[in-house]
């Protein structure tokens, strides 16, 4: 009579016991080895690190752990910890090579426990994490991010500062064995001369110096390595916008360009592109920081989008990329969570001002009014024109000119900027200067005051894209070109204007109102205090003086505790936060010419002709704001 557990009729074992006995779900052995991972490494440095450590209850959990052997083999339990960190992100991300290099680690660690301790109990762990790995190595096997040799002296960099801030802590983790009272210029140079193999200044009391030698050794070895593998490894470009790929989407803004004002943008050439499988629809991306960020909607024939967007989250799940949308649509954010099951948030506003409704008069645009009158009086005029109307000299000193009145180190922007003025692709561009005359000026580019450009909006609009002025120049330059260029837009066949985008917008505006709630008060507030560095509330009233109306604009994330990273994701692609060599090594970089990622999800699309864009001349437009 066969035996039932807990009164089961049917003679099977219950779910949760099944559960049990099958092991965790595959889908979360990576972080959970990746989590495990973590613990065992920091473990593992403060056996190696600490002497105190060594007599503690959790050292007893310690002692058993791969690569904590015993005291005597302190760096090579600093090492183990150090790797076994290296590659818990890696793990978690499921990347494969991360997954090969802890197939490698466990087992030698787990000989080493044996060898030195014979520890039977640090063996059946090292195997536990190594047999979750073995079984479910199928859930390894995302692609390497994108990467450069370059990246090998990023890595020697912070390498050594990791490696001299942990020799420090090492250098004084035995006060009551330490010789004399040196200073701590000695203890530096004892830990920088410990790294590289040279025995320091310092000296301890016992066999202490041993362990100290040999744990900076071992971070000095661990470092050297590391690089040479980035140095030597096969580099895997960056992806780029190729000329193939350039053309197939002008073709696509051509035919569809009229329904995204953030269109034209796909055109940035540091951004890759997937394409859907009848190459009618495509979206564009940069991977910052692992999130796979695109921007605005796809671009493309509406019906074809769910193939574009399907390539783009097949791309992003190889790589095991953070996929994330900024600044789409409300209808664009409809179709990409209806299509992947992911969220949209609300993320602010994006300011349209309809060419034929636009007038200076009424009293709601009376600060406007006077402002450009008063700078009218003050001698300044402006030229709103094609950028192909534009002679060389003149292209010259707008691209001088935008350089030099730039403010910053790095160029900003990403959803809604192109990166680059008068390229010749870009014809159809439109480009606002103000030009003053002034006796004994010596500025490099005679009377240009300030600049505006804007991108093609489809046939009949225009979106803006970049305002520079000289600070010298009067306050109010972008008031007086925004002006001037939808006084000129009829001429231009113009019928719509996007100004800029205003983030969390509708808050600011009803947080300022009476009977606005605490919770909108507070959040107003917060915003308020923010703009002090990002520009938020000044970017909002800025674009309010021109009383377009208010189209929302959305960010698409898988979930809430992604929000963070896309955030600090978003900020580097647009430039505020720059995670960069410093610009004395940046320039030492060699110049290469770019070229295209080699995975395959990543070539989406066939690569059709495109029309040729050709801009037909004509005469300067000079126009006096009115």
């Amino acid at each position: 009579m066969s035996s039932r557990i807990d009164g089961d009729k049917s003679g099977q074992v219950p779910s949760k016991a099944r559960r049990f006995l099958s092991g965790p779900r595959p889908e979360s052995v990576p972080p959970l080895v990746g989590t495990a991972c973590t613990v065992v490494g920091l473990l593992d440095i403060a056996a190696g690190v600490f002497p105190r450590f060594r007599h503690s209850r959790v050292h007893a959990l310690a002692e058993v752990l791969p690569g904590a052997m015993s005291p005597v083999a302190a760096a090579l339990a600093i090492s183990a910890g150090v790797l076994l960190l290296l590659l818990a992100h890696g793990l978690k991300r499921r990347k494969r090579r991360a997954w090969r290099a802890a197939v490698v680690l466990l087992p030698a660690g787990a000989v080493a426990q044996f060898t030195y301790r014979h520890s039977i109990l640090g063996v059946l762990i090292a195997a536990a994490i190594l047999g979750l790995l073995l079984r479910h190595q199928s859930e390894f096997d995302a692609l390497p991010d994108p990467r450069s040799r370059w990246k090998a002296l990023a890595n020697f960099v912070l390498m050594s500062a990791g490696s001299i801030g942990l020799g420090l802590v090492i250098v004084n983790s035995h006060p009551h064995r330490l010789v004399g009272d040196p200073s701590i210029a000695d203890q530096l140079t004892h830990v920088v001369y410990g790294l590289v193999g040279v025995e320091g200044p310092v000296d301890y009391a016992g066999r202490v110096s041993w362990t100290v030698g040999y744990s900076l050794g071992a971070l000095g070895m661990l470092t050297a390595l590391t690089t040479v593998y980035l140095a030597f490894r096969p580099e895997h470009p960056a992806a780029r916008l190729t000329p193939a790929d350039e053309t197939h989407l002008r073709d696509l803004l051509a035919k569809h360009g009229g329904r995204d004002s953030l269109g034209h943008f796909a055109l940035r050439r540091d951004k890759a592109v997937v394409f859907s499988p009848s190459g009618k629809a495509a979206v564009t991306y940069r991977v910052v920081s692992g999130v796979m960020l695109a921007s605005g909607d796809p671009i493309g024939d509406v019906e074809a989008w769910p193939g574009a967007i399907e390539r783009f989250m097949e791309e992003a799940r190889a790589h095991s990329w953070t996929p994330a949308v900024m600044g789409c649509s409300e209808t664009g954010g409809e179709v990409w969570t209806r299509e992947t099951g992911l969220d949209a948030l609300e993320l602010g506003d994006e300011a349209i001002v309809d060419v034929a409704d636009f007038s200076l008069s009424g009293r709601a645009m009376r600060n406007v009014r006077q402002m450009v009158k008063r700078i009218e009086r003050n001698g300044y005029t402006t030229k709103v024109r094609r950028v192909s109307e534009l002679t060389p000299e003149e292209l010259a000193a707008v691209r001088g000119a935008s350089e030099a009145w730039r403010g910053t180190d790095t160029e900003r922007g990403f959803s809604m900027a192109l990166g680059r003025v008068g390229d010749p692709g870009d014809g159809d561009c439109v480009i606002a200067t103000a030009h003053r005359v002034e006796e004994g000026d010596t500025s490099p580019f005679g009377d240009l005051k300030a600049i505006q450009h804007f991108v093609p909006w489809g046939r009949d609009g225009m979106s803006l894209e970049l305002m520079r002025r000289d600070r010298a120049a009067d306050p109010g330059m972008n008031e007086l070109l925004i002006v001037a260029a939808l006084a000129a837009a009829p001429g231009l066949k113009i019928e719509r204007v996007s100004l800029n985008f205003a983030m969390f917008r509708s808050a600011l505006a009803r947080g300022e109102k009476i009977g606005a709630g605490p919770v909108l008060r507070i959040w107003r507030g917060l915003l308020v205090f923010l703009s002090r560095w990002f520009q938020i509330e000044s970017l909002y009233k800025f674009n309010a003086k021109f009383q377009p109306r208010w189209e929302p604009r959305f960010v698409v994330f898988r979930t809430t505790r992604d929000l963070p990273r896309i955030g600090f994701a978003a900020m580097q692609a647009e430039g505020f936060v720059t995670l960069a060599m410093p610009r004395l090594l940046g320039r030492l970089r060699p110049a290469r010419q770019p070229r295209p990622c080699q995975h395959p999800a990543a070539r989406g699309g066939a690569d059709g002709p495109a029309a040729a864009r050709t801009a037909v001349p004509a005469k300067e437009r000079e126009v006096q704001a009115a």
